[in-house]
């Protein structure tokens, strides 16, 4: 289990990677992959299932010029320097979030010299919760859900993920 301050330390080393990766790709735009997973647990089996497919389909969707993969106890992290403008990134990060089966569990930023993009800059809505279909930050804000509710819905995506990858390739 990992503590607020291993978490907080983690966002501000991303930080400190995502401005060193845009002063050295300048003109590119910058994807910044993590995993949402509620609780203090941000890496285990799941989540690496996640993570690899978030990683798959991002390469197959953008062909990127560098990437840089973290596999660290608060959570996976992966960083994608691509030649889109950053809108157009943004545009294809949001269909895979939108279209992926576990799509829902990654988050796929584009990370500008002004910060990262939002879903409201493609005239998009936020996104939904897990759960109920609200918009998730409602929810985890009101913690409208519990953290076991969450991870049990989020066990089930990556399982029947995974069933279907098994059988898609005839692992059964």
């Amino acid at each position: 289990m990992i503590s607020l301050h291993d978490l907080l330390e983690s966002r501000d080393k991303r930080a400190e990677m995502q401005k060193d990766l845009l002063g050295k790709y300048p003109g590119k735009s910058l994807l910044c992959l993590t995993v949402l997973l509620p609780g203090s647990e941000k890496r285990n089996v799941r989540s690496l299932v996640v993570a690899r497919a978030a990683v798959e389909a991002i390469r197959e969707r953008f062909s990127p010029d560098e990437v840089l993969l973290r596999d660290l106890e608060t959570g996976y992290e992966g960083f994608f320097v691509v030649r889109d403008n950053a809108l157009e990134a943004k545009g294809k990060a949001v269909e895979i979030e939108d279209s992926h089966p576990l799509g829902r569990l990654m988050d796929i930023d584009v990370i500008t010299p002004d910060g990262p993009l939002g879903r409201h800059e493609l005239g998009l809505g936020p996104r939904p919760c897990l759960i109920c279909g609200n918009p998730a930050r409602v929810c985890m804000r009101a913690r409208t859900h519990t953290q076991e509710q969450l991870l049990e819905v989020i066990g089930d995506k990556v399982d029947k993920f995974l069933l279907s990858s098994q059988s898609c390739r005839g692992d059964v």
